[in-house]
This record gives C-alpha cells, structure tokens and sequence, in this order.
C-alpha cells in the first residue's frame, strides 16, 4: 500500500506538512475542517505538494525532514517540485 508526504498552504498564507495513506480523503477531511488541530482554523487549505512513498515509516521521515526546512524552501518545493530541491538539501535556504 503506498503512503503520501503532502504539503498544505493555508489561508494565512502559512505550511501543513502530514502524511497519509489516503491523499485524497485527508486533503477533504483538512478542507471540511474534520482535522481537529493546525488547519482547522487556517482554512481553507491547498495542496501544494506531495509525494508518493512505499512505507509509513518513509512518509513520516519525509515529512519530518520537510517540517523542519526554512519557510524559502518549502515554498521552493511547492513550486518546483522535489528533484529540484536534491541540489539544496544540503543547504538551509
């Protein structure tokens, strides 16, 4: 079964990084406010990114290792993409 790492622009302008096994039920469950927590008073919400990987345990790496990037880079990665960002991870933009 695949698992998603995906990131959520707010209405306040601000980034949701989660994961799931069900990329578009948990988009729906952030928009309808049925996710108690970050984006329930922050709608409505968009999703920016995301990514397919094989484990749970993969998709929560990635989304740790997203949730503690610079706002720059995140806002790199919803524009262009992961691949892109290969060439800065070593960097805190």
């Amino acid at each position: 079964m695949p698992f998603f790492v995906y990131m959520l622009r707010c209405a306040d302008d601000s980034y949701y990084v989660g994961h799931t096994d069900d990329l578009e039920r948990r988009v729906a469950s952030h928009e309808e406010g049925a996710v108690a927590g970050y984006t329930r008073a922050r709608r409505p919400v968009t999703l920016v990114w995301s990514d397919e990987t094989t484990t749970r345990l993969e998709a929560l790496e990635v989304e740790r290792q997203i949730k503690g990037w610079s706002r720059r880079k995140k806002e790199l990665l919803a524009s262009r993409g992961w691949a892109s960002l290969r060439s800065t991870s070593g960097r805190r933009s």
